[in-house]
């Protein structure tokens, strides 16, 4: 199984951050990868349960259902249902912890999922980078650092 887990400091509050991602359903408002999403069956996007339906920059779609979400734990847990990527029983979470010194957080994101192991490099460098990596960068961004 690979794993993959990424990390960093974003200087605003986790409650900050949290409105900011907290809607699965709004990727394309935070994360520069994706290009547009939506809820299948209208179901509400905080219901666990939901799918989301989106698609990349480049065009690509994939489908994610969400497994576990908790404004008191500030965390999203997914799993992917269908990618262009070469992988199965992908499971992530995306989590936030207040730092008490300070107006910051600690923000983390992890996967873990069944690949070929000629795939596991490639995938492992390209989630970490592009999608974990890329959406904090942009956060940071937004709340200027």
């Amino acid at each position: 199984m690979a794993r993959v887990f990424t990390s960093t400091v974003i200087n605003a509050s986790a409650a900050d951050v949290w409105d900011r991602i907290r809607d699965f359903n709004g990727l394309p408002k935070w994360h520069p990868r994706i290009r547009d999403s939506r809820i299948e069956d209208a179901l509400p996007a905080d219901k666990v349960g939901c799918i989301r339906n989106f698609n990349l920059q480049n065009g690509d779609n994939i489908r994610e259902q969400l497994l576990g979400m908790s404004d008191y734990d500030l965390f999203q847990s997914y799993a992917i249902l269908e990618s262009p990527m070469p992988l199965t029983d992908y499971m992530a979470t995306l989590r936030l912890t207040p730092i008490t010194d300070g107006d910051r957080c600690f923000a983390e994101w992890s996967a873990e999922f069944d690949c070929d192991p000629s795939d596991e490099a490639d995938l492992t460098t390209g989630i970490g980078t592009n999608v974990f990596q890329g959406g904090f960068d942009a956060l940071k961004r937004h709340f200027g650092g």
